[in-house]
């Protein structure tokens, strides 16, 4: 983006863009063209309500964009609370209230929910009623993420607005794992919200003993997640209700039909209120799901993690070394058993060498980055002569032969193990004829 437009969406200088504009009337057209972030969202974030007015009158298509975050102005600026701006963006399109973001497929709306924005939660409902059913890629609506987030405030918004548009399936929407918007206040302990869902239970037909699919009501949520005070009152306040709040563990077939599979269900979901059925599964990295920026940064903890504790055992290797004699300072290990000793070596020097690789990858692009390199390397340095040092005699041309030729090896075993992990996968795919 051109250095003054970017400069005048940062301060709302509108009389700048309107210069900027006169000296090349198609600079917005290659901006939408060369850049993912537009001048539109900078200015969203930044609250400039007449910049936003400007843009959107010479490119209103840069209100449906998105920047590098997967994010459009409208998110921008209902995340922000910037309800003036969302009033601007709303006269554009009333469904940009409903733009889903790359990450988690969380609309404008969402976030507003998310952040407590009640204002811009009601201009958005009156510009777009439909959007109060929209969900993320969790299956959670605007209300599930107002409770979760504890905005009170924007949950009497949304249990409002559905009680007066009568649109009863919003509030016994389930996400994923099952939970209705009244499981997860009872999970959270949020006293105000169960009392106000309660309270309009008969209007926005609240289905008080709604099973998860672990099988539980909200009563058996309340139960589960026991705390000092306060149980006892949401308990009288479920019961009290119109049908009367019970617990699926009680069997009682009239009101709910339990299964044997939601009983053993019920044992594995003590410790969470969404307990996923494959761990394995549940904790993969997923695409649309999970932020690349988060995967890296804990690829680099651990890589971190990694390289410390190879450095560490590589200087002081098990058994420790010898304290006086003919062989001070020579492992203990190597004498005692040879071949333990260098299949020892090897593999914490390969484990030494791909963490610092790693790290090499992951801060690509960094700030220092080659005052970063030459630390690492002064410190592959300062390993090898070490591991070299406490080397038997005998071996410390296999321990040279180990630190020297693996830091050259690492990228293209890497390189083959991904090319093979990828063959064995698409064949897999080929055979299952998908």
């Amino acid at each position: 983006m051109d250095r003054r437009l970017f400069e005048a969406a940062e301060t709302g200088n509108v009389q700048q863009l309107h210069q900027i504009l006169t000296e090349n009337p198609l600079i917005l057209h290659s901006v939408a063209m060369a850049s993912a972030e537009n001048p539109l969202h900078i200015a969203c974030m930044a609250g400039h309500v007449e910049f936003v007015r400007e843009i959107l009158r010479s490119k209103p298509d840069f209100a449906k964009e998105v920047n590098q975050d997967g994010l459009s102005p409208m998110h921008v600026a209902s995340a922000n609370g910037h309800l003036e701006i969302v009033r601007e963006l709303l006269k554009v399109d009333g469904n940009l209230c409903r733009l889903e973001g790359i990450r988690e497929k969380k609309t404008p709306l969402h976030y507003a929910a998310v952040k407590g924005r009640v204002e811009v939660i009601a201009d958005m409902l009156l510009a777009c009623p439909e959007c109060v059913g929209d969900v993320t890629v969790n299956g959670e609506t605007a209300l599930h993420l107002a409770v979760k987030h504890s905005q009170f405030e924007a949950v009497k918004v949304l249990v409002e607005w559905v009680r007066e548009m009568k649109i009863k399936d919003i509030v016994n929407c389930k996400d994923e794992q099952g939970n209705t918007v009244l499981h997860v206040a009872a999970w959270k302990k949020q006293r105000p919200v169960i009392e106000l869902l309660i309270h309009n239970e008969a209007v926005i037909a609240l289905e008080i003993n709604a099973v998860n699919q672990s099988g539980l009501t909200a009563l058996d949520l309340l139960k589960i997640f026991p705390s000092e005070a306060g149980d006892r009152e949401i308990e009288e306040i479920l019961r009290g209700s119109t049908v009367g709040a019970i617990s699926a563990r009680r069997g009682d077939s009239h009101n709910i039909h339990t299964t044997p599979a939601a009983a053993a269900s019920f044992a594995a979901s003590r410790t969470s209120l969404v307990q996923p059925k494959n761990l394995e599964e549940y904790f993969k990295f997923k695409k649309g799901r999970d932020s690349p920026s988060n995967a890296r940064n804990s690829l680099l903890v651990i890589s971190v993690l990694v390289a410390t504790a190879t450095y560490q055992v590589g200087l002081s290797p098990p058994g420790g070394v010898w304290q006086d004699g003919e062989f001070r300072g020579q492992s203990i290990m190597g004498y005692n058993s040879e071949v333990t000793f260098l299949f020892f070596m090897f593999f914490n020097s390969v484990g030494f060498s791909v963490s610092l690789f790693m790290i090499n990858i992951l801060t690509a692009n960094f700030p220092m980055h080659s005052e970063l390199q030459i630390s690492m390397l002064a410190m592959f340095a300062t390993y090898s002569i070490a591991v070299v040092t406490i080397a038997p005699n005998r071996l410390k041309l296999y321990v040279t032969i180990f630190t020297s030729v693996l830091p050259s090896l690492v990228r293209p075993v890497a390189r083959g193990v991904r090319q093979l992990i990828w063959k064995h996968r698409n064949s897999r795919i080929s055979s299952s004829g998908c």
